[in-house]
């Protein structure tokens, strides 16, 4: 093994640029001498350094973090260095396991919503559903795609993760029994009822009975599938408690493939019978 190394050898060697190595030069972390022509001369010091200076970057401390730790080297520094790098790591841990966590409820919701039968009318019964909502009319797909984005903006804090955010938008009962179609008053994200304290929800799914309609392909079939799902709901005598709304399973943040996408109508419904609520 030699001793000495020039420039070019030590930038291979670490994959450091060699301007990055001047730059250590320059502040004093490296102090390479210099061969009869001029050219520097790394020695087995400074490779030590090189390591503790990319170990310590890769943890992302500043330049002049690592500059006054191998300034004031000592058994008690080297320790006190020891324990932010342990915390750092388990910093890095915990967020790598969230995302682990994160990448896998995905995986699992994908999986099933690819499974998913469609056309099958079905009850479900839900808690409370706490809600961030944003009252707009919405008429086309890029009116909705921007919807959502404004929405995200607005609550960003509160999602960290947008590709496993559920959420949907509300259409108008009395719109539909008007023939009017394609029109949707708000979007909204959806969470579950443990995280309301989080978020300070401004809009709330009542608990209750939904009636649900799954169908996949393009959004020009939703007025189509809203009327079924009402036509439905009056063929079986359940009242209509409120408007009927989509929630995106599967859409253009997974597949750019329409028809893979997979779409959920829901509608608050009661087995009583009576005249209908477009509350």
């Amino acid at each position: 093994m030699k001793n000495d190394y020039k420039i070019n050898e030590i930038s291979k060697l670490y994959g450091i640029g060699v301007d990055s190595l001047r730059y250590y030069e320059k502040l004093g972390l490296l102090t390479p001498r210099r061969d009869s022509n001029g050219y520097r001369l790394y020695g087995l010091h400074d490779m030590y350094k090189l390591n503790i200076i990319r170990d310590l970057r890769q943890l992302d401390f500043t330049m002049q973090q690592i500059k006054s730790y191998l300034d004031h080297q000592s058994v008690e520094n080297t320790l006190g260095l020891l324990f932010k790098e342990q915390k750092l790591i388990q910093e890095q841990i915990a967020k790598l396991e969230k995302t682990q966590q994160i990448i896998q409820g995905r995986i699992k919701v994908l999986t099933e919503a690819t499974q998913m039968k469609t056309g099958i009318f079905s009850i479900k019964t839900y808690s409370e559903r706490p809600c961030l909502q944003l009252k707009t009319r919405i008429t086309r797909d890029e009116e909705m795609d921007y919807a959502i984005k404004k929405l995200h903006q607005m609550h960003k804090n509160h999602i960290l993760d947008f590709g496993n955010q559920l959420y949907g938008a509300l259409a108008s009962l009395q719109d539909l029994k008007q023939g009017v179609k394609d029109v949707f008053n708000s979007v909204f994200f959806i969470f579950n009822s443990d995280e309301a304290e989080l978020i300070d929800p401004d809009y709330v799914l009542p608990a209750g009975e939904y009636l649900s309609l799954y169908y996949r392909g393009d959004y020009r079939q939703s007025n189509e599938r809203m009327l079924d799902i009402i036509t439905y709901a009056s063929e079986q005598e359940l009242r209509i408690l409120g408007d009927p709304f989509e929630i995106y399973e599967i859409d253009n943040r997974d597949t750019i493939v329409t028809d893979q996408f997979l779409t959920e109508i829901q509608v608050q419904v009661s087995a009583d019978s009576g005249s209908e609520n477009n509350a």
